[in-house]
């Protein structure tokens, strides 16, 4: 899937988006740690960049109530190894890590955030981040590799979020930049499911964690010209269910608003979203009138 060819390096240069998802409330229940799953990430990005000069690595950290840039590549000067034996790339982003999970527990105690919510990851507001960096190095007006957006998710699936990330996914559409999802959670994800399907990315859901690195290289290294030469998961089953605008839940069945589109899983007199007369209720104005109209004569 190319974005803008004229732009491009070459076919097989890529600028990978990983958003990274940091949610103390999945990694505590998981039976693999946190620590052990980022040594798999980390390898994985290694083995990105090392594959072609010219690639692009981008994370931005999905946290519970905050998300953000935590390492850029195309910013980092060097990549000579530090006093320790670490790589350069492994320290930077392991230290912007830190500091961004401490200040996303942070907000989370200042915002009191509801009980009822689930405990999800702000999937919505990295995705939205990821299309914006993609957005600049489309007006750059400079060669660019050809972008695509990797989401490594456990949490589930934020029922509040579905709105705003359907947006996220129809813009990643129109850009012609698939979404590739890797989903570590004990349920799948219909949010991620249905970004893969839509956007022509690939999604996968590894038996094994313990070989999440294998995973990682076999099927998501892979750039998008060499896509057309091996064969890659294909998706079977997609989740396609939406989540209602009222109570913010999944359904399977619900009732829609012919003119915004907005689902609710119980009848309405009006759309919440725009204000419409849905027609039942039009119905019954009219009958009630010529009920009147009837009786008017006796009076």
């Amino acid at each position: 899937m190319a974005s803008v060819a004229s732009k491009l390096y070459s076919d097989d240069v890529s600028l990978l988006v990983l958003l990274l998802d940091t949610n103390p409330f999945f990694w505590s229940t998981t039976s693999i740690t946190f620590s052990q799953f980022l040594s798999h990430v980390l390898a994985f990005l290694n083995a990105v960049m090392g594959l072609n000069q010219l690639n692009q690595v981008v994370v931005i950290a999905t946290g519970y109530s905050s998300c953000d840039y935590i390492y850029d590549s195309s910013s980092t000067s060097s990549n000579h190894g530090t006093g320790n034996g670490m790589p350069a790339l492994f320290s930077s982003l392991l230290e912007k890590l830190e500091d961004f999970v401490t200040k996303d527990e942070e907000l989370s105690k200042e915002k009191n955030v509801s009980k009822d919510r689930v405990a999800s990851s702000l999937l919505s507001g990295s995705l939205s981040m990821a299309l914006c960096y993609i957005q600049r190095v489309f007006r750059s007006g400079h060669l660019h590799p050809q972008p695509r957006i990797l989401c490594l998710q456990g949490s589930q699936d934020g029922p509040e979020q579905y709105v705003a990330v359907m947006n996220s996914i129809f813009s990643a559409q129109r850009l012609m930049v698939p979404i590739d999802s890797c989903y570590i959670g004990t349920q799948n994800s219909a949010f991620l499911q249905q970004a893969s399907y839509i956007t022509g990315g690939v999604h996968h859901k590894p038996q094994q964690l313990d070989g999440l690195f294998q995973y990682l290289t076999t099927i998501f290294a892979t750039d998008l010209h060499s896509r057309g030469f091996v064969q890659l998961p294909k998706p079977v089953g997609v989740d396609f269910r939406a989540s209602c605008f009222c109570h913010k839940k999944t359904i399977d069945m619900g009732y829609i608003c012919s003119v915004c589109l907005s689902i609710f899983c119980e009848h309405h007199k009006k759309c919440t979203t725009c204000g419409s007369v849905f027609g039942q209720s039009k119905l019954d104005d009219v009958s009630s009138v010529s009920d009147k109209k009837r009786k008017s004569p006796d009076t």
